[in-house]
């Protein structure tokens, strides 16, 4: 094992301590050591090695953390915003039923490609955790997470789409 290897590794409590200190729940924490940790090998190269190893990995730890977050915001928002549509789309259209959101919602499905589709399927049908759709479709934990991104980016452009072509 290589000096960096070796550092790296000395590194892993810091790394969690500062992880459940930015996420407060230790399996959010977890996820962001292990991404930590893949995105700090994939970037070796480009590590200094008169700097600190701390310094460098609590960098990109922060950096993962509040790329995450930005993008849980923008996935709340986005949320938000369905439900307000869905609240004005049953207020104005009293015979809209629940069944034509699941029809609505399984033809949008069957619009997204397979890898995506796959991939929502998984973590929001079937409720399974990123790491265990990762394992499944034997691809790594941040395709995953992008894929799933992906797919709702996805599915709310389709819906938008369909409740624009609705108001015409």
């Amino acid at each position: 094992m290589d000096d960096f290897h070796h550092n790296l590794i000395g590194e892993l409590s810091n790394l969690r301590a500062f992880a459940r200190f930015l996420t407060r729940t230790p399996s959010t924490a977890d996820d962001l050591v292990q991404d930590t940790i893949t995105r700090a090998l994939n970037a070796r190269e480009q590590y200094n090695t008169d700097a600190s190893m701390k310094s460098w990995l609590f960098t990109i730890q922060r950096n993962i953390f509040y790329e995450q977050y930005r993008r849980r915001s923008k996935e709340k928002e986005i949320m938000e915003s369905l439900t307000q549509d869905q609240v004005h789309l049953q207020k104005n259209d009293h015979s809209h039923s629940g069944e034509d959101d699941i029809n609505d919602l399984s033809s949008m499905l069957w619009q997204l490609p397979e890898i995506l589709r796959e991939a929502i399927i998984l973590v929001g049908a079937q409720e399974l955790t990123y790491e265990e759709a990762a394992e499944i479709c034997c691809i790594p934990l941040g395709t995953m997470k992008a894929r799933v991104s992906r797919a709702r980016n996805q599915l709310n452009d389709l819906r938008n789409a369909s409740l624009v072509a609705a108001q015409k």
